[in-house]
């Protein structure tokens, strides 16, 4: 795999790949995403070859700035005034397209709204700026499997179906883009993330609600039951550990046991994980993703899980492990 350090050179090579029909993972302040021209058809269909991915699965359009995302989708006012106050940032928002929007019809899997996000990231933006496009990005990840915070993960994951990888460290938010549907009457987020419905009400200055509903027919990326899966059980909300199982710990893990005797604290370390020892929500969402691929071992019986408060980045965090936990049927 071609895995290059983003730099002005390597930022230009990656934006010359995509405007031929390339894949390049790139960095944005979410998770790594698997880039491609959202305008070639063909391109986008790379993407879905290399994750495995369902073509029901809709995908989002990454876009420089609002400008560009007004030339795709049709920006009503709510759309304008969250675009104010969350872009570029860890927002997405399903739109109804633009009649003439040259998007393949592929991002959006045959519905006749798209979904768009203008990433934070530095080298995302140095590469939209760069390439001139607008990039069909997911995460960059096989289907189904955790997504990626690093360079490594993707590498791990996708192996030679990407041309390149862009390399620039960690993610700093961990978890995917809040999803927020602004194509019908009431504003809903269809998957939680960084931003809060709290926070988009207090912009709109009227309720969001939340639809956080696992399908077969997704409207938003993130909605397929099987998603942010490791290959071994999870099991929530854990008090304590079966012998065998890896510990993903949250707050202090002092009191916890090992049933038929043993203490959590004396787990090897590959065994044992802790989100936050501080019990900071921020923090956890940052390292939730690399940990879970850390400790997703064959050696492992399962992940147990401590509880993570339903709260605040809290409902994003447990929104993941729920559908890790649930997705493996």
């Amino acid at each position: 795999m071609n895995i290059a350090v983003a730099n002005q050179d390597s930022i230009a090579r990656a934006a010359s790949l995509l405007q031929q029909g390339g894949l390049v993972a790139f960095p944005t302040e979410t998770v790594y995403g698997l880039g491609a021209n959202a305008l070639d058809g063909q391109a986008v269909a790379r993407i879905f070859e290399a994750k495995g991915r369902p073509q029901f699965n809709p995908l989002i359009v990454h876009v420089a700035d609002s400008t560009a995302a007004a030339a795709l989708v049709e920006m009503n006012e709510a759309a304008r005034a969250v675009a104010a106050q969350f872009w570029p940032g860890p927002l997405t928002m399903i739109l109804p397209r633009r009649e003439d929007c040259p998007v393949s019809a592929l991002c959006s899997a045959g519905l006749k709204t798209l979904a768009v996000r203008v990433p934070a990231h530095k080298v995302a933006q140095q590469l939209l700026q760069e390439s001139g496009l607008a990039l069909a990005a997911p995460s960059a990840n096989r289907s189904g499997n955790l997504s990626p915070t690093t360079p490594a993960h993707v590498a791990d994951s996708l192996g030679d179906a990407v041309d390149m990888v862009l390399a620039a460290g960690p993610c700093t938010v961990g978890l995917e883009s809040t999803v927020l549907d602004l194509s019908t009457e009431t504003p809903a987020i269809l998957r939680p993330g960084a931003v809060g419905a709290e926070e988009i009400a207090a912009v709109l200055g009227r309720p969001v609600i939340c639809e956080m509903e696992v399908t077969d027919s997704p409207k938003s990326p993130g909605q397929l039951l099987r998603h942010y899966a490791p290959a071994i059980p999870v099991r929530l909300n854990a008090i304590d550990l079966e012998p065998g199982e890896a510990l993903l710990a949250f707050g202090s893990d002092k009191f916890m046991g090992i049933k038929g005797g043993g203490a959590a604290k004396d787990l090897p370390e590959i065994a044992r994980r802790n989100l936050s020892t501080s019990g900071d929500l921020v923090e956890a969402a940052a390292n939730l993703f690399r940990m879970l691929h850390d400790l997703d071992r064959p050696e492992h019986k399962a992940i147990a899980v401590m509880n993570i408060p339903d709260q605040g980045l809290g409902i994003a965090i447990n929104d993941r492990l729920s559908r890790a936990a649930e997705g493996r049927g």
